[in-house]
């Protein structure tokens, strides 16, 4: 989960304001760094499995707590936020799997995986793409974590399992060196499973993911928890990220981590 809090404050200054640039400095200041909307709805996600809410009430709950995230919410999520009684819309949005990582780390077991991922998706995107996307990454992070699968093995079983063809890095920083952005699941989730699968670091990892630009937020805060759950990830930059973060976020932050620890030590 901190993989893709760590990711989205990366690149949160990348998606409007700059362009990135070989060996750019990871963390900046507040504003030009700062937690998005991917870090809000990735703590809610968190914060409804730890502390058994449903998913549409934390989402709900957290999106009125921080309404205007660096770089605001999507239209069709922030039309969400602001109904009473929020219904799904039927979304293909990168939003689902951004925010889908704690279902990775705090299931052990790969029908619960598939099934809660769903579960975190539809309250919102009720689109089988979205829905795809979010049970991808999550999967991606319980397999790599628990060792079932090597990262040689990732891109043939992402195919077999969840239909995705991960294009070569050339061509993704091609399309992205020409403007495009990427907002939908099915181009941005593989995109970010390429950054991780051609990196040699979770720095790199989150390097190339911003390289790509588009919407480098996103695309940072997925490559960055599916690298998590590969690479040891430098202590000083959990400890950079969770400057970034409001009082209440730390203390869901810090309530993951206690049960991690403690599976750890079973």
């Amino acid at each position: 989960m901190l993989g893709a809090i760590i990711g989205d404050i990366i690149g949160s200054r990348f998606e409007f304001d700059e362009t990135p640039q070989d060996q750019f400095t990871l963390f900046m200041d507040k504003p030009r760094c700062d937690y998005t909307d991917d870090t809000v709805m990735t703590i809610a996600v968190g914060d409804a499995i730890l502390n058994h809410r449903y998913y549409r009430d934390a989402l709900h709950d957290w999106g009125h707590r921080y309404p205007h995230p660096k770089g605001a919410y999507g239209g069709m999520f922030a039309e969400w936020l602001a109904s009473t009684d929020p219904k799904p819309h039927n979304s293909w949005g990168n939003g689902a799997a951004m925010r889908v990582s704690a279902v990775g780390w705090l299931y052990s077991d790969y029908d619960a995986v598939l099934r809660e991922a769903k579960n975190s998706a539809i309250c919102s995107h009720m689109h089988k793409e979205a829905i795809k996307g979010a049970q991808c990454v999550a999967t991606l992070i319980y397999w790599l974590r628990t060792c079932r699968i090597t990262k040689e093995e990732v891109e043939n079983a992402v195919k077999r399992n969840f239909g995705y063809d991960i294009p070569p890095l050339r061509d993704i920083y091609k399309i992205g060196s020409e403007g495009h952005f990427d907002a939908s699941c099915q181009e941005t989730v593989p995109w970010a499973i390429r950054c991780f699968l051609d990196s040699n670091s979770f720095e790199d990892a989150i390097r190339k993911a911003v390289m790509v630009r588009g919407d480098t937020d996103t695309k940072a805060a997925i490559c960055g928890s599916i690298a998590e759950a590969f690479y040891d990830v430098p202590e000083t930059f959990y400890d950079k990220a969770c400057n970034y973060l409001e009082p209440d976020m730390l203390d869901v932050v810090q309530q993951f981590c206690t049960v991690l620890q403690n599976e750890m030590r079973e």
